[in-house]
């Protein structure tokens, strides 16, 4: 099976000199040895990472997640590096540890995006009915939770009194689903990490904070040729986007498909997720050529698009929890004004990516 992106499909990158964009102005070529020593430099935070995490013993949560959080940046930047710089590292050796590094950055992605998920449903919950305690327990993950104020703020759109009936059992119902699927991916992140797969893959990220295998192709390569063709596959996935629509806030055209029978994904979504998918791949990009963190407007518009992922994802969850069979009238309605704020949400955060993406540089 032919290896994955980390997070997503995207297109194969372009061999330098193939048939690809052309060289970006600037005063000389980036050399091969910068890229060297930006992959030796993400690899020793991961192993610094891993010995935190150790260190830890799971005695201090908090530590401990931060830990995890180091391990996961690490393994993105050095997947997503290997993806974009593919022509001039060893192929067998990048092909055969991207992969595993996808599999390693997702198995211990799930806790937090379950925990962060919850703490976003029940504030919406609370800011739309005034009524939901927000339990002590949801704090994780309070970056990017969609919270809009208190129930001051909310919409007057909703009937108050019927969804204050329901909230307080929707939220009980979510905790429950939540907190188990939590539970699990905890439980599957910790045996990751003492299986004998994580550890190859950490021994190949020892070996790789000492030695880069570059090929052949990176003596005398320019790597602002790579890191343009990753912008140029961000610039044309951009521009198959309906900027236009989302340049009108709170589009809810996509409401009614989160509650109906049919439980795929919504479509509207999967190009959006791949664009912050590859503007992931560019900032890595600009980050082996700069050496330093991504601009402030270009962070920003990661942001957003990283907002449109965790409220689609809370939309389907609040949309799946309103299929449980048996559940009380007023509770499917609490959750189904839930699905309609998080789907605004989802639209709120196209809208911003719209007016970010237009001011950045080109």
């Amino acid at each position: 099976m032919a290896p994955q992106h980390p997070e997503g499909a995207a297109p194969a990158p372009r061999s330098p000199g193939a048939g690809g964009p052309a060289a970006p102005k600037g005063d000389r070529p980036v050399e091969g040895d910068v890229l060297a020593a930006y992959l030796r430099e993400r690899s020793t935070e991961f192993l610094r990472a891993l010995r935190a995490h150790r260190e830890s013993g799971g005695g201090a949560p908090e530590e401990s997640a931060e830990a995890v959080r180091a391990l996961r940046r690490s393994a993105r930047r050095i997947s997503g590096t290997l993806h974009t710089f593919r022509p001039l590292l060893d192929t067998e050796w990048a092909e055969g540890l991207r992969p595993e590094l996808a599999w390693l950055s997702g198995t211990l992605a799930h806790e937090h995006a379950h925990a962060s998920r919850l703490e976003r449903l029940l504030l919406a919950l609370h800011r739309l009915s005034g009524a939901v305690p927000v339990p002590a327990a949801a704090g994780v993950g309070a970056r990017g939770n969609g919270a809009r104020g208190n129930g001051a703020d909310a919409p007057a759109g909703p009937d108050r009194t019927n969804l204050t009936v329901g909230a307080a059992k929707a939220g009980a119902l979510l905790d429950r689903r939540l907190t188990l699927a939590r539970t699990r991916a905890h439980s599957t992140a910790l045996e990751a990490l003492g299986s004998g797969r994580f550890h190859a893959v950490a021994d190949r990220i020892a070996l790789l904070a000492g030695e880069v295998p570059l090929s052949p192709a990176a003596a005398g390569a320019d790597l602002r040729l790579p890191a343009a063709a990753a912008e140029e596959r961000l610039t044309d996935a951009v521009a198959a986007l309906p900027l236009l629509t989302a340049g009108h806030p709170y589009n809810a055209a996509a409401l009614v498909h989160g509650l109906a029978p049919d439980t795929s994904p919504q479509p509207q979504d999967a190009p959006w997720h791949q664009v912050r998918l590859l503007l992931r791949l560019h900032r890595y990009a600009r980050e082996v050529l700069t050496g330093a963190p991504a601009e402030t407007r270009l962070e920003a518009a990661d942001q957003a698009l990283t907002r449109h992922r965790d409220a689609a994802e809370a939309a389907a969850a609040a949309a799946e929890a309103a299929r449980t069979p048996r559940i009380a009238p007023a509770t499917a309605y609490a959750l189904g004004v839930l699905h309609a704020d998080q789907r605004h949400e989802v639209e709120a955060a196209r809208f911003a990516f719209h007016h970010l993406w237009h001011r950045l540089p080109r």
